[in-house]
């Protein structure tokens, strides 16, 4: 599905000049809240990455990354990773994801974490099971209501992706083998919120506000979420002891 797409280090002003221009065409976003090419230039400069997918010389998808420390440990915060709209389904995100954990491998960085939003389902389905990262932090808001049309004024919830690179588990679920959890707790999204999101903002505010609540109890516990599944009604995060893992 990906054939003829390559993942190399952008290194160059230029690159990272066409991966802001494609940052703006998928985000469609307002200058506000654009990552200027500054700050991709500090990332390459300072131990984080810059990844583009090229199919041929066309610049067809990106990941950044910032170096951290997480406990003495270096890690990385892969902050953005975006795929042109006529390549995705095809392999482009996968190939950028593995070919970042390579590379931070290389430098023995051992975990990559980012955010996502859990009310966007497909993120979590790769995510949680088709990376094998998990997740046990929710941030109510952490970017504020922004000008972006995708966030549609919601407020930015976001649970924080932990990537534990050359752990069992991601090995296993990079080889399509990781097995279904045994999960204490399930938190359900509704099929229909798809259909909230053009047309009902308040059903959908609800429903954040809801799985916030059910999210930050589960990790208070000290469960982590580790996959989604189809329901009858749509599909549900599953949480488990993090001490399973």
């Amino acid at each position: 599905m990906s054939g003829g797409i390559v993942v190399r280090v952008c290194e160059e002003l230029e690159q990272f000049r066409a991966c802001v221009a494609l940052q703006k065409e998928i985000w469609n976003e307002a200058d506000l809240e654009i990552v200027p090419d500054t700050i991709f230039v500090v990332a390459a400069h300072t131990g984080g990455q810059t990844l583009g997918a090229f199919d041929g010389d066309r610049l067809i998808g990106f990941t950044l990354s910032m170096p951290g420390l997480r406990n003495g440990a270096p890690y990385l915060h892969s902050h953005m990773t975006g795929v042109r709209a006529e390549y995705r389904d095809r392999g482009a995100g996968r190939l950028l994801k593995l070919y970042q954990r390579d590379e931070a491998l290389s430098r023995d960085v051992r975990l990559i974490e980012w955010t996502f939003d859990p009310l966007e389902m497909r993120n979590g389905h790769f995510n949680l099971n088709r990376l094998g990262a998990i997740a046990r932090r929710y941030e109510p808001n952490l970017y504020g209501i922004t000008s972006s049309p995708l966030h549609r004024g919601l407020a930015t919830d976001r649970l924080v992706a932990e990537w534990y690179l050359d752990s069992p588990r991601v090995l296993l679920a990079l080889n399509g083998e990781l097995p279904n959890p045994q999960c204490a707790e399930s938190i359900e999204i509704p099929a229909s919120l798809e259909h909230w999101k053009s047309n009902d903002l308040p059903q959908v505010q609800a429903l954040q506000s809801r799985i916030r609540g059910q999210f930050m109890e589960g990790f208070a516990k000290g469960y982590a979420a580790v996959g989604v599944t189809r329901t009858g009604e749509g599909s549900a995060y599953q949480l488990a002891p993090w001490s399973d893992f």
